[in-house]
């Protein structure tokens, strides 16, 4: 592992590196911070996805197409989510990340209330972009922080960790979601996802730390002079590997088509979908909401197998970091093959289990690498940039596969079921490009780490 040139800093020279490994706070207090961290990041993709579940309830409703369903789980929420996190990855660069993340809360929060009350789908649209501005706030923060909060050596499983946040998340809206719409509709499964975030949000205004003064004297080189978004792009050009493992993150989120999970199995497996719901005592919406959410404790076991896997063999060889996901993305496309195409329900759920876990093995390599080619003060903005790219990019497979469906639907008279199905086995097709990234961003990898 080695330290870049000094001429490699672009126009800074005097951004130091590497500052000391630390940990400002005693253990206890670390693990509360990641705990409240953890929980934030989950209550932003109960909001975030609970959409899956409520996305075909909804659509009759409001009388949405596929094409309007997937701009409702894709780029209505990623625009903004993903322009604003880059200026507020800036702010975050130098003011105080706690409160920054608190007021992303309260905002997302109170959009994620105000999509109960939507009338049509300009209502609705306009409320999930206001979503996006707030979630705009979590992320790029929380690496930053998280990462002044460990070590080297633990950033990997920390980023890992709190990537829980996602699978815990998804799968808690999911199960949520679809038991509260049993229930009462779903509308009122907006407000049940809408009020935990306001109470994390207080929880991190008042509770979590902001480590910058204790890291000051480790760290006085770094905050010697602040670093430009200009700068800052121009060092991370240089960095082959962070664009190569940005791909392919970005395409395996544009390629996932989670947004239609339950769209796909409520269309395409009605029948058996009706009488395993009958069963569990529990309605179509909510036995696949129970069903799906179980899936994605498969995720989470992948989430923290990424940050696991690359802690303990990255440090062997830095190129393991992308060894896993290039793996996951290539034995990935025959279990999506199946997960779309088998009669079984039972079996396409568990190939659909299988498919999340594999799909899931990126977050702690990618975001460690995010975090480790940069120096302290352009950690924030290289997280933003990231999920700009995952997110924004990412953001357009939903709505792709919505206008696709529409299309074989409409046009080529497939019929909302089969539409469906073979939008989604088309989108599978990119994801022998995401191994290509991952396994080519072994070749720099080594000279682009900082630590």
């Amino acid at each position: 592992m080695t330290d870049a040139a000094p001429q490699d800093f672009v126009t800074a020279p005097t951004i130091a590196p590497n500052p000391p490994a630390a940990t400002p706070y005693p253990k206890p207090y670390t693990r509360y911070a990641m705990g409240l961290l953890l929980g934030i990041y989950a209550v932003n993709y109960i909001d975030r996805q609970i959409l899956q579940i409520l996305g075909e309830p909804i659509k009759h409703d409001l009388r949405l197409s596929d094409g309007q369903l997937g701009l409702l789980a894709g780029l209505a929420f990623a625009v903004l989510y993903t322009f604003l996190g880059v200026p507020i990855a800036r702010l975050a660069e130098t003011r105080n990340r706690p409160k920054i993340i608190s007021l992303a809360a309260a905002t997302w929060s109170g959009f994620t209330l105000l999509c109960a009350v939507a009338g049509n789908f300009w209502q609705i649209l306009l409320f999930r972009v206001g979503v996006g501005v707030g979630e705009a706030g979590c992320a790029a923060p929380s690496h930053s922080l998280i990462v002044d909060y460990h070590p080297m050596e633990k950033r990997a499983s920390a980023l890992a960790f709190y990537s829980l946040g996602s699978p815990i998340g998804t799968a808690a809206g999911l199960v949520m979601g679809g038991l509260v719409y049993d229930a009462y509709g779903w509308r009122v499964a907006f407000v049940v996802a809408g009020l935990p975030g306001l109470l994390f949000g207080a929880l991190a205004f008042f509770t979590l730390k902001e480590p910058r003064r204790i890291l000051s004297q480790q760290a006085a080189a770094a905050t010697a002079s602040a670093v430009s978004f200009g700068q800052t792009l121009a060092y991370l050009f240089k960095r082959r590997s962070y664009w190569l493992v940005a791909a392919g993150a970005t395409i395996i989120n544009f390629g996932a088509g989670s947004a239609f999970s339950a769209s796909f199995f409520l269309r395409n497996h009605a029948a058996e979908v009706a009488q395993l719901a009958h069963g569990f005592g529990l309605k179509p919406v909510g036995f696949l909401g129970l069903m799906i959410g179980l899936t994605h404790a498969a995720g989470a076991l992948g989430v923290w197998s990424s940050g696991w896997l690359t802690d303990r063999y990255g440090a062997r060889d830095l190129r393991n970091y992308t060894l896993a996901p290039a793996i996951a993305a290539l034995v990935a496309i025959p279990v999506r093959l199946a997960q779309f195409t088998v009669e079984s329900t039972w079996l396409a759920l568990t190939m659909l289990a299988v498919s999340t876990l594999l799909g899931a093995l990126w977050w702690g390599p990618v975001f460690s690498v995010g975090q480790s080619v940069v120096p302290p003060r352009m950690r924030a903005t290289s997280a933003a940039i990231l999920i700009f790219m995952i997110v924004f990019i990412g953001g357009f497979g939903p709505i792709g596969i919505g206008m696709l469906s529409d299309y074989l639907n409409h046009r080529q008279g497939m019929g909302p079921a089969e539409g469906i199905r073979w939008a989604l086995l088309a989108l599978t097709g990119v994801w022998p490009l995401a191994f290509a990234c991952f396994w080519l961003a072994r070749r720099t990898i080594r000279e682009d780490f900082l630590g």
